[in-house]
């Protein structure tokens, strides 16, 4: 059983008591939540299992589901952390004792994270369900995280059937995935599900701009802005993108300095492509095209610009006050916003449907640049 997940699991523990330290670690590690009220945006979901927790009501199976980067498998490890910490704290775990340190490393024998993706068959979920029965060897209960449980076999499921309806003392099962629809109903029968959602800009703003301040780097808004756009509410992305630009800039961080870590197009680019619209000037128009081009940028991500940029434009025709959904620095927004005025809405409609459909042919093109 050496080429089991479980047998690793064992000896993974040996391992962590006698490697070094590592030197670097990566900022969404670094600042992975200690507690419950560390999580950002998932208040739903936290203050439900505190206070469950707390009343000694755990359900023995729980379901975590939403989008990557949210939250779900590090939510799964504080209630591991919450049921076997030493000094709990009204359903709080204290993040400091050894127990909690054990967990975060991964070392902890009776809580055991598995990917159902690289252990999809039944006989991993048979050993699992063998496991299952013996005592905690360390703690109180014994804790299986098993991530994107969808990916299990349906043989996988059907061995997982009986011990979820069934399951030994202080044996507790936290399934996470993204894709819930997968899992078999006989499954979401016996858990309790908790659906977890992306964050809003406001909140993943403050969280970047939090940890990029314990960093001691300085985030400008117009940085903050297109790293938070970037990240499309994932909290994991946010900061492996945060990462990224804190390890490879000096100073502070702005719009240019994000558009040249990870070779965007600009957004006055397209401030320019509707100067050319509007002018009826297609040179001007080709002209920009071949620019971008000629200097390596992505012609994909460009046309994908253009979708959302005619999008803002429509924002700004039908209310000036909608500004507020425009992801763009204040100036630029200024700029679009008398642009706008040049156009009809049914036009922005149209180049809204056009640009859309042409994005599509452009994505999949092996030429591009001719399709641009």
């Amino acid at each position: 059983m050496l080429n089991s997940p479980f047998a690793e699991h064992r000896l993974l523990n040996l391992y962590f008591q006698k490697a070094p330290a590592m030197s670097y670690q990566a900022i969404a590690r670094k600042y992975r939540p200690e507690t419950f009220d560390q999580v950002v945006g998932q208040a739903h979901v936290t203050s439900t299992l505190r206070a469950a927790m707390a009343r000694d009501k755990l359900s023995h199976a729980y379901l975590f589901s939403g989008p990557r980067g949210c939250g779900k498998t590090t939510v799964a490890r504080l209630l591991a952390k919450a049921i076997n910490c030493q000094t709990n704290r009204e359903g709080d775990p204290c993040g400091t004792c050894e127990t909690c340190m054990a967990i975060a490393r991964g070392s902890y024998l009776d809580v055991l994270e598995i990917d159902a993706a690289s252990n999809t068959g039944v006989d991993n979920i048979r050993e699992l369900r063998d496991m299952a029965q013996y005592s905690p060897s360390e703690g109180s209960s014994r804790v299986f995280i098993i991530d994107e449980v969808h990916m299990l076999s349906k043989g996988a499921f059907n061995a997982l059937l009986k011990i979820l309806e069934e399951p030994p003392k202080r044996v507790f099962f936290f399934f996470a995935t993204t894709e819930p629809n997968k899992i078999p109903r006989t499954i979401l029968s016996r858990c309790q599900r908790f659906d977890f959602r992306l964050l809003t800009r406001d909140e993943l703003g403050g969280r970047m701009l939090e940890i990029a301040q314990a960093e001691g780097a300085t985030l400008d808004k117009t940085g903050l802005s297109l790293l938070v756009s970037l990240a499309e509410g994932s909290v994991r992305d946010g900061l492996s993108l945060l990462d990224q630009v804190i390890a490879g800039c000096e100073g502070t961080i702005t719009e240019d300095t994000v558009v040249s870590a990870f070779g965007l197009v600009r957004s006055q680019l397209y401030v320019e492509l509707n100067e050319a619209i509007i002018a009826k000037d297609a040179a001007r128009a080709l002209r920009l095209v071949e620019s971008l081009s000629s200097t390596g940028h992505s012609l994909d991500a460009f046309a994908r610009g253009v979708v959302s940029n005619f999008r803002n434009l429509m924002l700004l025709k039908i209310d000036p006050e909608l500004a507020e959904m425009v992801d763009l620095p204040p100036e630029q927004i200024e700029e679009l916003g008398k642009q706008a005025v040049n156009f009809t809405e049914q036009d922005l409609l149209a180049l809204i449907d056009r640009s859309g459909q042409h994005f599509e042919r452009i994505h999949r093109s092996t030429q591009p640049r001719i399709m641009l």
